[in-house]
């Protein structure tokens, strides 16, 4: 199977890096799901930390996948490719998504589904800050509790989401689950030492007014 992580100028670098870490090690033993990160040029791009990476292949030569994996990033990128309805970033969710078996977008690239029309009629998560700007699409029925990833499947599809930035780990051992069995995903979780206890537990604050503007 390959999985494509479609990156961008702007995108957030856990986003990708994060859950790219276990998809590799969910194939290296059978060698039976390939990640691959793609570009609309097949060129490297810049997160929005500032850290340059590379592309392994364009849109042009990755045109079928059997996963779509979006990841999010800046606003000012995610609004940049929002409000063209005809960008080639959009374009390219619309076409492989039309035959990927899943669909998955972790952080705001829920908003680059969404946007693309890829969500409409799931239930779908995103960022606890972008919830309202996902709530502007009225098909979608979007999750307020902010779970750390939603499955929802019906006619059109099968969806992944995920919310917030580091929800792409607890996203990507579900997505192996259900690409393989809990097994591979233990496996997954036990070679990355992924047991998280985090040293100290905020609170998700309200979400605020949208911020991105792509009508």
């Amino acid at each position: 199977m390959k999985l494509g992580i479609p990156i961008y100028e702007g995108v957030n670098l856990l986003d990708v890096a994060g859950p790219l870490e276990m998809f590799y090690w969910a194939g290296q033993d059978n060698g039976d799901l390939q990640s691959i990160l793609i570009s609309e040029d097949g060129g490297a791009v810049t997160s929005i930390n500032g850290v340059r990476f590379e592309a392994q292949a364009s849109f042009a030569q990755m045109p079928a996948l059997d996963i779509l994996w979006v990841p999010g990033g800046d606003a000012v990128a995610l609004q940049t490719i929002m409000k063209d309805p005809a960008s080639p970033y959009l374009q390219y969710l619309r076409k492989t998504a039309a035959k990927a078996k899943w669909v998955c977008s972790v952080c705001e690239g829920a908003l680059l589904l969404a946007r693309a029309g890829l969500l409409d009629d799931h239930e779908a998560t995103t960022h606890w800050y972008f919830t309202e700007c996902l709530q502007s699409f009225p098909r979608i029925k979007v999750d307020t509790t902010h779970r750390r990833f939603v499955v929802s499947q019906n006619a059109s599809g099968n969806r992944l989401t995920g919310g917030g930035i580091s929800a792409g780990l607890d996203e990507a051992l579900k997505l192996i689950s259900l690409l393989f069995d809990d097994e591979r995903a233990k496996d997954v979780q036990v070679t990355t030492q992924y047991f998280p206890k985090p040293p100290v537990m905020g609170v998700i604050p309200k979400t605020p007014k949208c911020s991105i503007k792509w009508d």
